[in-house]
């Protein structure tokens, strides 16, 4: 990796200030230094008043895009935790920004298609789609397909799920001064630099692998054609008595994720729930007739997964150094970690990035395509590198 002198910069701030609207103020500030800034993002922790944050973070950007969503964790200045407003700030010659805007209600590709709509007549050597999707649950693939419509083979996608630290009751996307529900929100990027894309997980397939029989892509309802949660149940060894305790349920469905094999290697479904009415599972972007097998892993895989993510990014960037990453982790991810586990991760993206800022959040499902339509992951480290 060559030692990188371009005019293109990226900058973090972040604030754990009690007011929302001081916080978000603060974090934007300390991001821009003074300067002007081409894209402001904002991660924002659940537990501030998600659209103060957006109101006082738009003020701040002074007329600069900005994009954001609230988080199960935010990732900053080398900490991951909770309770931060974390602010991201972009520019520099040779690079330009817009966002965009897409509604759920319109269907899962319209509102892709409309939060890419930045990338239209969008005129760079590199360009690549920052993509937030808001939303309980449901086929976040279709929000990408959408993009995909828009920006072609040529644009790299990266971004994530919004989340709320587990509740699932308030989750929000920023566009500009708006906090909005059930939202897609979009940064087209154009860069003269070069733009990376890398990914990992650290999951391992376990047991028994079943075929998809029934599924309407959100929801699996039979596995071997036997009904899906009790198949799934057999599989990852839980009793019936775990998955009606709420708190063993909640645990065990973010450390024993779904995975359907790829050419490129074992793309990863987070389970969300299941239903105990029609013994279904509520799992997004699982199409019929997919071979799932149930994944384990423990920290030490999930570190692997943490570098393998830092060594695809890298190859991806090519010979530019990182001016700045985005990171996208999975809040799945971060159970498995624990807090010892979270600090060695941060360690372990230090030791790739330890002068390069690095800034982003826990989602509720990851966004990383390089090629192809397709590009919704889960339980999966997503880094997006600027060069």
């Amino acid at each position: 990796m060559s030692e990188n002198h371009t005019p293109r910069w990226m900058r973090v701030g972040a604030s754990a200030a009690l007011d929302s609207a001081r916080a978000a103020r603060e974090a934007v500030e300390i991001a821009l230094e003074g300067g002007e800034a081409a894209l402001v993002l904002i991660f924002v922790s659940p537990s501030c008043d998600v659209p103060s944050v957006a109101v006082a973070a738009n003020f701040a950007a002074r007329g600069a895009p900005l994009i954001g969503c609230s988080t199960a964790g935010e990732i900053a200045e080398g900490v991951a935790g909770s309770g931060r407003v974390v602010a991201v700030a972009m520019g520099g010659e040779g690079f330009v920004a817009r966002t965009s805007l897409g509604l759920l209600a319109d269907g899962g590709e319209v509102a892709g298609a409309a939060a890419a709509q930045g990338l239209v007549g969008l005129e760079a050597k590199n360009r690549a789609l920052v993509l937030l999707s808001g939303g309980n649950a449901g086929n976040h693939g279709a929000v990408v397909r959408g993009a995909y419509g828009v920006g072609g083979a040529s644009v790299k996608m990266a971004g994530g799920c919004a989340a709320d630290e587990g509740a699932r009751t308030a989750i929000w996307v920023i566009h500009g001064g708006q906090a909005l529900q059930d939202a897609v929100v979009g940064a087209a990027i154009g860069s003269a630099g070069s733009i990376g894309v890398g990914l990992g997980h650290g999951w391992t397939p376990t047991g028994e692998s079943m075929v998809v029989t029934k599924s309407d892509g959100q929801r699996i309802f039979t596995l071997d054609d036997q009904p899906a949660l009790d198949r799934y149940l057999a599989v990852a060894g839980v009793t019936n008595a775990q998955f009606e305790d709420p708190a063993q349920w909640s645990q065990i469905i973010l450390t024993r994720p779904l995975g359907m094999p790829r050419p490129e290697g074992v793309e990863v479904r987070t389970v969300l729930d299941g239903d105990a009415a029609n013994r279904s599972l509520l799992c997004g972007d699982v199409p019929q007739g997919a071979i799932m097998s149930v994944m384990r892993g423990d920290i030490g895989t999930a570190l692997e997964g943490a570098r393998e993510a830092c060594v695809a990014v890298l190859d991806d960037l090519g010979d530019e150094a990182p001016v700045g990453v985005l990171a996208f982790d999975c809040a799945g991810r971060r159970s498995v970690l624990g807090e010892e586990g979270v600090v060695a991760e941060m360690a372990t993206l230090a030791e790739f990035f330890d002068e390069t800022p690095l800034a982003g959040f826990y989602t509720y499902g990851e966004v990383a395509r390089k090629s192809g339509s397709r590009g919704i992951h889960g339980a999966t480290l997503v880094l997006l590198a600027l060069g």
